[in-house]
């Protein structure tokens, strides 16, 4: 009995001994891979709208391509940049280097002294639903990231929502400080989907409490109307877009395999009338409704698309990696530090503890050659003072907009 008493004692300390020594031996000699959190998808879902492969609508032939969309040069024509690697790019900083390429040398792209005309800039459009929450400070730090990083003579911003900002007194300020390259749009959604598939289709009116269904088919209806480059409005830009901008692109969700969602719409670009788009409405149209929320409109939408045009041999958009505008979403080692905490000296960009996330360390370079940094729309959580986001984005964004405000006060 009092032997059994024993052996019972030492395997009650053995096995959890056991377990740890293995553990710690297998993080030692083995590299865990994978994302964080399952996703579960019906398989009644995925057989009958992600894997068929339905015609496209003809969007493509020379027929039907409206005449403000040059085709030769959008979707055949030869690119100063190349911004897809081909790889997930998952290790250290080759993402990072990556975006640092797509750059234009510097002095290379001088400031026009001819004034352009605001309609003829290069069109951004960013939304806000203003019925689901007020637009306050943090959604200022976008507008501001915008005048801070991107060539303004060259570029205009219009802020489009489903009511009237006008009266917000964030946005009179940029309304006066930058007349010719901010402005406001309210969303007419019947009126952008003239012309469309979805014109006065029964599913333009679909809302949802998060903005998503809705907001994906605003985000592809303004584009299709105007032309130009979306943002999200939770994105703090890092520099200057132009060097994208002469292809048509979505962005990789993350640097994992999403197998039925890899791609994202919180930045992206498209000509006007692109025929991508054309083929976007009619598979919205032609299609199950969306759940609700979902991303069905959003980044399912996009991977439906880019299958069937590979299926017809028409070459699809390009795909940023997933550091050009969301160095979040990685693994551990080469990920942005979490912006909504304080900083914490690891070493993680170095190797060398306390040097990451200076003034001029790796992190500090690494936002230097990306584009973006998307915060997934965590509007309930405020950035750290001192932290990596205030010192290294906020404070200079806030600096070079008192540049630009007093360059434009002695012209």
């Amino acid at each position: 009995m009092r032997l059994r008493r024993g052996f019972t004692v030492f395997l009650k300390f053995a096995f959890p001994l056991v377990f740890i020594i293995g553990s710690t031996a297998v993080y030692y000699l083995y590299e865990p891979h994978g994302s964080i959190g399952l996703v579960f998808h019906r398989r009644a879902w995925i057989q009958r709208e992600i894997l068929p492969l339905s015609p496209l609508a003809g969007c493509f032939k020379p027929e039907r391509i409206s005449p403000l969309y040059n085709v030769s040069d959008a979707v055949y024509g030869r690119k100063r940049f190349e911004v897809q690697a081909g790889v997930p790019m998952r290790m250290g900083m080759d993402c990072y280097e990556l975006a640092g390429i797509v750059s234009f040398a510097e002095g290379e792209r001088k400031t026009e002294e001819q004034y352009i005309p605001p309609e003829e800039r290069a069109q951004f459009h960013t939304y806000w639903r203003v019925d689901l929450a007020p637009l306050g400070e943090k959604q200022e730090y976008m507008l501001k990231s915008f005048f801070a990083t991107q060539d303004l003579p060259r570029s205009r911003l219009i802020l489009w929502s489903n009511g009237d900002l006008s009266n917000y007194s964030v946005v009179q300020k940029y309304l006066e400080l930058f007349p010719g390259s901010f402005t406001l749009q309210i969303v007419d959604i019947p009126e952008l989907a003239k012309d469309t598939a979805m014109e006065n289709h029964h599913l333009l009116n679909l809302e949802d409490k998060k903005a998503w269904v809705d907001g994906d088919l605003v985000r592809l209806l303004v584009i299709w109307a105007y032309g130009g480059a979306w943002i999200d409005m939770d994105m703090l830009l890092t520099r200057d877009l132009s060097p994208l901008l002469e292809h048509e692109f979505v962005t990789q969700w993350d640097c994992y395999d999403k197998i039925y969602q890899p791609f994202n719409g919180a930045l992206m670009h498209f000509y006007k009338h692109s025929p991508y788009l054309c083929e976007a409405f009619h598979l919205m149209a032609h299609s199950t409704p969306p759940r609700s929320p979902s991303t069905d409109w959003g980044s399912v939408l996009y991977h439906r698309l880019w299958r069937r045009l590979l299926n017809e041999s028409i070459p699809p958009f390009k795909i940023l990696p997933f550091c050009f505008s969301d160095p979040l979403v990685c693994r551990l080692d080469n990920r942005a530090p979490e912006p909504f905490e304080p900083d914490r000296i690891d070493g993680k960009w170095t190797g060398r503890p306390g040097e990451g996330l200076e003034e001029g360390g790796a992190l500090d370079r690494a936002l230097g050659k990306i584009f973006a940094v998307h915060l997934h729309n965590r509007w309930d959580k405020a950035f750290p003072e001192g932290g990596w986001v205030d010192r290294l984005l906020l404070r200079r964004h806030e600096e070079e907009m008192e540049r630009k405000v007093r360059i434009n006060g002695e012209l």
